[in-house]
């Protein structure tokens, strides 16, 4: 897909993550040494609502509600699938890989949280979990912890940064304008 694919799916099905506290979005603090976001926000209210926000979760929604071109080797709910996210022009794209670390299925709470791969350029982990409250919200979290990786990333530290910040807004809008149905 992209210019700088370094990768393919196939490769990165075995690929180490890029950091060593994989799992570490799931439950608890997040680890020192990184940036981290914690971010929750009400996104619609009730059973349905909560049922097509945790669906568009697992179908790369709030992915592709970022503008972020998916390609994977299976669904978000399955621990182990590769996905190659692609940011920019479709061939001039950066690609940006992850595995899926572990997957949230109760009646309740439903999500997962993917890790970083080689040739992505930060280092970390980032969640997305839809939670059916006891009041009927339905809330949408996202848990992250990264540094950035490569040179390149490094060099551009503070828009990096800020392009995290705005493809966490329409993560957000994106599953808010799905739970809306």
């Amino acid at each position: 897909m992209g210019l700088l694919r370094r990768s393919t799916l196939e490769r990165l099905a075995a690929a180490p993550f890029t950091y060593p506290e994989v799992g570490a979005t799931r439950d608890g603090a997040l680890p020192a040494g990184y940036d981290h976001v914690d971010r929750s926000a009400v996104v619609g209210h009730g059973r349905d609502a909560f049922d097509r926000a945790a669906a568009a979760v697992f179908r790369w929604t709030a992915q592709r509600g970022a503008g972020l071109r998916i390609e994977a080797s299976g669904p978000a709910s399955t621990p182990g699938t590769v996905v190659l996210l692609t940011a920019g022009l479709r061939r001039l794209g950066l690609d940006v890989p992850c595995r899926v670390v572990w997957v949230l299925d109760e009646p309740d709470r439903r999500g997962f949280g993917y890790g970083t791969l080689p040739g992505h350029p930060a280092r970390g982990e980032e969640s997305f979990v839809v939670t059916l409250e006891p009041d009927g919200d339905v809330v949408y979290s996202l848990r992250a912890f990264s540094r950035l990786a490569t040179p390149l990333s490094r060099l551009g530290g503070p828009v990096a940064r800020r392009a995290q910040s705005l493809a966490l807004d329409r993560y957000v809008r994106a599953i808010r304008r799905t739970a809306a149905g």
